[in-house]
């Protein structure tokens, strides 16, 4: 969440344009730092009030690059080209700029983020479709049997711990 809302920051900025005073006297009627009013009042000059909403993006090496490329064509600060282009965060300029002289465009893509996948997606295990057991031989139906009564005996066997796991919680309950 921001830490200002657009309300106050229309609100300061309306404050600065209707008096006769600066950045520092507002701010200071704010209890905010000088900077922020002059951030904000350029932006609301440059993009009205969409200038002053939150903004949350990702940028391209295409993009990056055309940005410092016009930056050093124009001349320009790292400040005034993050207005220009409606970049928040003025210091990333300069991370980009650091980027693309150590290491090209190649340095401007966007890396993947979190921690890398170790383990392989489970493999679908595809079951035969069952025979009719008329067609089945004795074996295969022994066998289907023991699986079974296996299948049934863990069942009863969890459902039994289960059972016991319940009644040790209600004992202790009471005490």
């Amino acid at each position: 969440m921001s830490k200002y809302t657009k309300q106050f920051k229309l609100a300061v900025v309306k404050r600065y344009q209707e008096g006769s005073t600066g950045y520092k006297t507002v701010a200071h009627q704010y209890s905010i730092n000088p900077s922020f009013v002059r951030n904000w009042v350029r932006r609301f000059v440059l993009r009205g009030e969409e200038g002053l909403d939150k903004k949350f993006s990702h940028y391209n090496a295409e993009f990056k690059l055309s940005v410092l490329q016009h930056m050093w064509s124009k001349q320009l600060s790292c400040h005034e080209t993050a207005i220009l282009f409606d970049i928040r965060n003025v210091g990333i300029l300069s991370d980009w700029e650091r980027s693309y002289h150590s290491g090209g465009i190649q340095a401007l893509t966007p890396r993947t983020r979190g921690r890398p996948k170790t383990m392989s997606p489970p493999k679908k295990v595809q079951s035969q479709p069952a025979k009719p057991d008329e067609s089945r031989s004795r074996e295969e139906l022994l066998e289907e049997v023991n699986h079974l009564r296996m299948e049934n005996a863990y069942l009863k066997k969890l459902k039994a711990l289960v059972q016991e796991q319940e009644l040790e919680a209600s004992l202790k309950k009471r005490k």
